[in-house]
Parts: structure tokens; sequence; C-alpha cells
């Protein structure tokens, strides 16, 4: 049996130990949030539930150290390091172009309404300034969020990305190419989020089926552009950032912002149309450069 033989049956058994171990913890926390009713206050950042889609945000990161811990592996093998700033401003500002011109093309087409005057309402009452334009304390509110808020968002991404970025994407990327390392990446993370979809208001409120078809194409897509940026930067970092600066510009700005005009849901949002098919243009530029990264893909 030869090194390499030997070498992707450790990954295989790596990788099987952390899918283990990330199913128990994502299931206790499952089981908590579904059996006392948590589901449907969890995505809506009620304080005393943040506990728990904390530990489940974090059940990948945890099963990730475990099984480096087993293995006997060192922490730094995870990605810790910080690489060049730049992977990290790009990782930052891609889910903000994306989700900017989506949902600009939703209002300027009237698939959804721009502003949502109750969502801008809440914000003037929070900031209180006086009596300044509504756009202005959009374009604060847009500021603060992006800026402060990242803080908070890349504290939950942190703990799925130790898991799926840090561990999973490099442990694959060992045994198969980038192209197959996106896609099951991709297919593992949604299924782990396919509990929060079906049993809880994590959904765009249109048919279950709609939105988990819309969910997973858009991360599925976009495991392309998380892969590519992880192996390029060798930096966990860049799916931190990706993920806080999606979550955030969808769940804090953008979506709130909009009105709905009729079906607007099936639209908007990480359970609609337009983002899905925003990830697959992008996730197809980043699987174009594939061949840019240190192996062949």
């Amino acid at each position: 049996m030869n090194n390499n033989h030997i070498s992707k049956n450790e990954s295989i058994k790596k990788i099987i130990t952390f899918l283990g171990i990330t199913i128990l913890l994502t299931s206790f926390f499952y089981f908590l949030i579904i059996s006392f009713g948590l589901g449907t206050l969890l995505w809506g950042e009620i304080f005393l539930v943040r506990p728990f889609g904390l530990g489940l945000m974090w059940s990948p990161g945890i099963a990730a150290l475990l099984t480096m811990k087993i293995y006997k592996r060192k922490g730094s093998e995870l990605g810790w390091n910080w690489g060049r700033t730049r992977f990290q401003v790009l990782s930052y500002s891609i889910p903000l172009a994306y989700t900017l011109l989506t949902y600009t093309i939703v209002w300027i087409t009237g698939l959804g309404g721009f502003y949502n005057i109750e969502f801008v309402n809440s914000i003037v009452a929070s900031f209180g300034w006086g009596n300044l334009s509504p756009y202005l304390y959009i374009l604060f509110y847009f500021l603060y969020i992006g800026i402060v808020g990242m803080v908070d968002y890349a504290a939950y991404a942190l703990g799925e990305e130790i898991g799926w970025r840090g561990f999973l994407v490099p442990e694959l990327f060992k045994i198969t190419s980038y192209t197959k390392t996106s896609i099951i990446t991709g297919i593992i993370w949604a299924l782990w989020h396919y509990p929060a979809i079906i049993f809880s208001t994590y959904n765009g409120g249109t048919p279950f089926w709609y939105s988990l078809i819309c969910f997973t194409v858009m991360i599925i897509s976009s495991c392309f552009i998380y892969t590519w940026m992880r192996i390029k930067s060798n930096s966990l970092w860049t799916g931190v950032f990706l993920h806080a600066s999606h979550n955030l510009f969808i769940q804090r700005i953008f979506t709130p912002l909009t009105s709905d005009t009729g079906n607007t849901e099936f639209i908007i949002d990480e359970f609609g149309a337009g983002l899905a098919i925003a990830s697959i243009i992008v996730g197809f530029v980043f699987w174009k450069k594939r061949h840019e990264l240190n192996k062949p893909t």
C-alpha cells in the first residue's frame, strides 16, 4: 500500500469522524430548538434563544477541533493565519456586490418595493436623530450595521467556518478536485440547514420545497466561491467574512428594506430565485478560475 493510498484513507477517516460528531452535536441543538418550540423565535434574534443558535452554529467548529484532537493533528492546520488582506476585503465585498445587484434589480423591476416604510420607521425610532430624510437614515443604518454588525455575525459564522472551510474543504481537497470539493461541501452544508428550513421559520414563507430548492442551489453554487478563496488564501477567515457578510446584508439590510409587491418572497432572500441565480453566476466565475489553484481541479 503506497503513501498516497494511506493518506487518502486517513483523510476519509477524519472526514467521517468530523461528520459523525457534527451530526451528534447538531442533532442535540436542533432537538432543543424544535422540541421547545424555539424554531419560530431562533431566527428572529430573540436574546433568550441566542445561546441555542450559537451552539448550533458552533457544532461544526467544535466537531473539527475534536477531530483534530482525536487524530493528533495541529490546530494550525485549520487555516488560522490571516493571509493576504486583499482576500479578506474581497470576502467582505463579494456578498455585498451580488446582494446589492440582486436587490437593485428587484426594486427596479417592481418584483419588490423600495423601501419598506415600517422597517425604515423602526430605524428612525432607533436612531432618534430628528427630522432627517429617510434616505439618510437608511444610509447611516447601512454603514453602522455593515461595520459594527459584522462583529456579531462573524462570531456566529466562525463556528461553522472552522468546520466547513477550516477542516472539511482542505481535507476533501487532499483527495479530490476543486469542483468535487465544492459540490460535496455544498451538499453537506445545505443538508445541515434543512431541519431549520422545514421545522422553523427559517425559510422564505413560500412552500418549503421551493425554499429548499432555491436555498440548496444558492449554497452549492456559493461553495465554489468559498472553496476557491479558502484554498487560494490558505485562510479560514475568508470563509468567515464571506459567510458573515452574506448573512448580514441579506438578513439585516436588503430583505427588511424590501416591501412585498405580490410574489416578492419567491424572488428575494436566501430562499428565493434571485440570489440562487446570482450565486450560480458568481460561482461560475470562480469555477472558471479553478486552474489558478495549486493542483489539477
